[in-house]
């Protein structure tokens, strides 16, 4: 059976790797396996681009262990050699820690830091060029007002990432434009381990800032068309000239 929803997602993505240069000749990416849906596709994505892309880079994966009961490393890591694709994990007690920093009421914060410190750390030990993650069109988005509403910036998550250090690697994003619709979609049309990834703090999650502007775009979608792929184009194009910006001294 045609997979048709992920065609169309390999088009955009495909896109958005040529249009931010985001895979090059040689390149070895780590792509970071959280055991959710978005990670999974991305693996399939760049599987797919080995095959058709006209370019020559190789793919591992990592999944970042917190510790959770039943979170399903081990089938996560099956399914990677399913696709012949190595698997790494790395670990740390997240309960633990956020038990010791008295973090349970934000534990995504310090949970996020942690397992991007690891993934870099990790990419460097494999000398990586690139870190593959799975954030999407609706990611993008929604730290985008995140970011706005806090007055912390126009800034949100880039499909491309060049680190300041360069012995870092590059961060890139290749769902960077994909809407989480058709990512959901695409996991209809896979096999994917069942019940992996699950986080302990799920709750707190639900009912954090980020699940709340979520839920706003949501709503404003259903009265304003296409709004993803406007909010998508507008952040393309800032007029620094018709912001607030105070201009440099002559």
């Amino acid at each position: 059976m045609e997979k048709s929803a992920f065609k169309k997602l390999c088009r955009i993505a495909g896109e958005t790797c040529v249009n931010y240069r985001l895979i090059r000749n040689g390149d070895r990416i780590l792509t970071g396996l959280s055991g959710g849906k978005d990670s999974f596709v991305l693996l399939h994505l760049l599987k797919h681009l080995q095959m058709h892309a006209p370019v020559d880079f190789t793919v591992e994966a990592a999944t970042f262990d917190p510790g959770f009961a039943d979170f399903g490393v081990a089938e996560i890591a099956a399914y990677c050699e399913s696709l012949t694709v190595k698997h790494h994990t790395v670990k740390l007690n997240i309960p633990e820690i956020i038990r010791e920093k008295n973090m349970e009421n934000a534990p995504c914060v310090l949970c996020s830091r942690l397992r991007r410190g690891k993934l870099y750390g990790l990419a460097n030990e494999l000398q990586c060029s690139k870190l593959a993650l799975g954030q999407h069109l609706d990611d993008v988005i929604n730290s985008f007002l995140m970011s706005l509403c806090r007055g912390q910036g126009i800034t949100s998550m880039a499909p491309k990432v060049v680190p300041q250090d360069p012995a870092h690697p590059t961060v890139i994003r290749p769902l960077a434009l994909v809407p989480e619709e058709l990512i959901r979609q695409c996991a209809k049309e896979f096999t994917f381990p069942v019940k992996t990834g699950r986080c302990r703090y799920e709750n707190t999650v639900k009912n954090g800032d980020r699940a709340a502007f979520a839920r706003l775009v949501d709503e404003l979608a259903v009265k304003i068309p296409h709004l993803r792929e406007n909010i998508a184009h507008s952040l393309t194009r800032v007029e620094i000239d018709h912001l607030l910006v105070v201009p440099p001294e002559n």
